[in-house]
């Protein structure tokens, strides 16, 4: 059963038990820009019948890993892209879905909660299963909010989220460099590696952590239907800070590095790299691993060639 939340504002995650005490001080530093994010995303929302391959993708990928837990779950929230493919995340199980969104015009027209900045309005352990892609490549306060994702989950419940890991449109980006030169400026957001991923996750009070990677290439016959895709999923540029945009020449530099990695069918390769998360809740009665010295086994015992039979 889907259950769709009236959208929440910052003044009632208070009200949840949901808040985050810093002082401006120690605020992180603002590395994407809210408003953009927004603008970003109501033009997503506003491309009727656009592709959204990328979340169809996770959407399968994380559909598929979750069909093998056979524990069942009882409050289930999809954060972001997540909650327009609850049919195909969850399939045939029930429970109660909670759909929340960052895109405001998408909250309001869903009649789903929203996320308002990086806050979630949620209390602690108000689910037992979270969802989350398309969210965590693009949060000023990464640390910060997957602990809220902890925060929100019962002892023992399950996250299931991915990101954008690093080497993501890796052909882009440096099409970009060489077509701007001396006056390259960033235009592709920075990316998070598998081992920063894993620290952040354990760093965050999350139990029995798995993150692996894997990697979807499309090919394109021309950089416009790359940068269309981009735009029509809400993954354009949102970095904070003056504007960057190239001009004529650049532009013009840029399609022919682009043309210059195509293959012999006219076609250049783009990587998308996935971090994919799968993380439990802390509870006391989850597995411990074994104390250090406690084997009764030597590994280089093991290890050790056998001597030949007689």
């Amino acid at each position: 059963m889907l259950r769709a939340k009236p959208t929440l504002s910052l003044s009632d995650s208070a009200a949840l038990g949901t808040s985050i005490f810093m002082n401006d001080a120690q605020r992180p530093a603002e590395i994407f820009d809210a408003r953009r994010k927004q603008a970003k995303l109501s033009r997503a929302f506003a491309q009727n019948g656009s592709d959204d391959f990328l979340w169809q993708y996770l959407a399968e990928e994380i559909g598929e890993r979750l069909s093998i837990v056979t524990r069942e779950f009882t409050d289930i929230l999809l954060i972001g892209p997540s909650a327009d493919y609850a049919p195909l995340l969850l399939g045939e199980r029930k429970g109660n879905v909670t759909a929340a969104q960052l895109c405001a015009a998408k909250a309001s027209a869903k009649r789903h909660a929203l996320i308002d900045g990086e806050i979630l309005p949620f209390a602690t352990g108000d689910f037992d299963l979270v969802i989350c892609f398309g969210v965590l490549d693009a949060i000023n306060d990464l640390p910060g909010f997957l602990f809220q994702l902890r925060h929100i989950l019962r002892p023992d419940g399950l996250l299931l989220a991915n990101a954008f890991g690093a080497g993501t449109l890796g052909t882009l980006k440096q099409a970009m460099l060489r077509a701007e030169g001396d006056r390259a400026a960033p235009h592709i957001h920075p990316q998070i590696d598998l081992h920063a991923m894993s620290q952040l996750t354990v760093r965050a009070g999350f139990a029995l952590p798995v993150i692996d990677q894997d990697t979807l290439t499309v090919r394109y016959s021309a950089i416009h239907a790359l940068l269309a895709d981009l735009r029509n999923m809400g993954l354009g540029n949102i970095l904070a800070g003056p504007r960057s945009y190239f001009g004529k020449a650049a532009y013009a530099a840029l399609l022919h590095q682009w043309q210059a990695k195509a293959d012999e069918d006219g076609k250049t390769a783009e990587q998308f790299n996935f971090l994919q998360i799968t993380a439990w809740a802390p509870s006391p009665d989850q597995p411990k691993p074994a104390k250090r010295g406690s084997g009764k086994t030597s590994l280089a015992d093991v290890l050790k060639p056998r001597e030949p039979k007689a």
